[in-house]
């Protein structure tokens, strides 16, 4: 008793329910699909850095890693080039960064939340659709790559959104959304043309989907918190 009160420390009921639910809903389609083991770990690595993401935890970093060399993985034996660059050139790195910046501005074990405000949030909607478009040009010129522009945006919006998580803003969840929105298409996509990995990957998708709108409202609580406390 004493160690599940430890574990669930901190840690509220739809939090820990949306982990289980999840995880379980994961064992039974790797059975019943015969997936394979290790697109389940990618899948349940990536939720649990997710849902700590959500909560300020630094510690969604160390899950991140994992993550990331896992999924880069799965999208080069599926062609999805613009994926594996992303995760391999890009995330690791910023897996690294973010830790460490993350551990410099924390209140009570969790991250100090921020907000970029109107006008920074329409400057870089404008920035996100002006990158897209461009890389996608480039995807598509790139011979088997699937779904050019729906990869480059997925792309962008990551790149962008890494950027304002480890910088703290809270912005960083509507990127997320329609980044998990576009991703749960891309991969639907990839399963319709028989990829074995298609499934986990649009439950896993499908579940950061849920997990960034929970993000962006206990992110926009931590903003008035931390202002609330002169922190931000």
């Amino acid at each position: 008793m004493a160690t599940i009160k430890r574990l669930a420390h901190g840690w509220k009921l739809f939090e820990l329910s949306w982990l289980f639910a999840f995880t379980a809903v994961a064992v039974i389609l790797t059975v019943l699909w015969k997936d394979n083991l290790f697109g389940f770990t990618v899948t349940v690595t990536g939720c649990l850095c997710v849902m700590l993401t959500a909560k300020g935890k630094p510690s969604s970093y160390i899950y991140g890693m994992y993550n990331t060399f896992g999924y880069a993985w799965l999208a080069w034996n599926n062609h999805l080039y613009g994926e594996v660059a992303e995760n391999l050139l890009f995330f690791v790195p910023m897996n690294i960064i973010g830790f460490i910046l993350w551990r410099r501005k924390m209140n009570e074990g969790t991250v100090i939340m921020k907000s970029l405000g109107p006008k920074k949030t329409v400057v870089m909607s404008v920035i996100c659709a002006a990158c897209i478009a461009a890389f996608g040009f480039l995807l598509s010129l790139i011979p088997l790559q699937n779904t050019p522009y729906i990869d480059a945006a997925t792309n962008v919006l990551s790149f962008i959104a890494t950027f304002l998580m480890i910088w703290r803003y809270k912005e960083q969840w509507l990127l997320y959304i329609a980044l998990n929105i576009l991703s749960v298409i891309m991969w639907a996509a990839r399963l319709a043309n028989g990829s074995p990995d298609g499934a986990m990957m649009v439950l896993m998708w499908g579940a950061y989907l849920v997990n960034a709108a929970y993000g962006y409202i206990n992110w926009s609580r931590g903003v008035k918190a931390a202002r609330e406390a002169g922190l931000a």
